[in-house]
């Protein structure tokens, strides 16, 4: 049989690869952007968001081995899935838009509904919870770094 985690991996890289196909203009627009001066971690970014969706996966993968019934466990499913869409949604969306506004409410939407699954997951499997803590505490951070933005980039409101 195949682990739930390959399974779960596989689909997260395939949704991944299907919505961050951004165009090079919208990129080269995003690459453009002033950043604010304190932020010194940029290139660290990529990796905190690697580890992010390793731990979400991880995640997805214990409550999906979890002995649940079916109909939660594809609502819980069903919400990795949203909120998977939801983070790779705000660079794709944002760049489309050429909006910081519409990263911020992405980014804000996407953290709300991280707190819902936490919520649900909570009830169901404390390790899988504990796997959604470093999305649930970089999302803000990562928001608030679009909504910083905005004031240095009036183009891009």
């Amino acid at each position: 049989m195949i682990p739930s985690w390959l399974v779960i991996g596989s689909i997260a890289f395939l949704v991944s690869f299907l919505i961050n196909r951004i165009p090079s203009d919208d990129f080269r627009w995003f690459l453009r952007l002033k950043r604010p001066s304190w932020l010194t971690i940029e290139f660290a970014i990529p990796f905190i968001w690697i580890f992010i969706f390793v731990c979400l996966i991880l995640s997805a993968s214990i409550i999906w081995d979890t002995d649940i019934n079916m109909g939660k466990k594809i609502l819980l499913m069903t919400l990795y899935l949203g909120l998977e869409v939801a983070i790779l949604a705000y660079t794709r969306v944002m760049c489309a838009f050429r909006s910081l506004l519409v990263g911020v409410f992405i980014g804000g939407g996407g953290f709300f509904l991280g707190l819902i699954l936490a919520g649900l997951v909570f009830f169901t499997n404390k390790s899988a919870l504990y796997l959604l803590i470093p999305y649930l505490l970089w999302s803000p951070i990562g928001t608030y770094v679009t909504w910083a933005m905005i004031p240095l980039n009036r183009d891009a409101i």
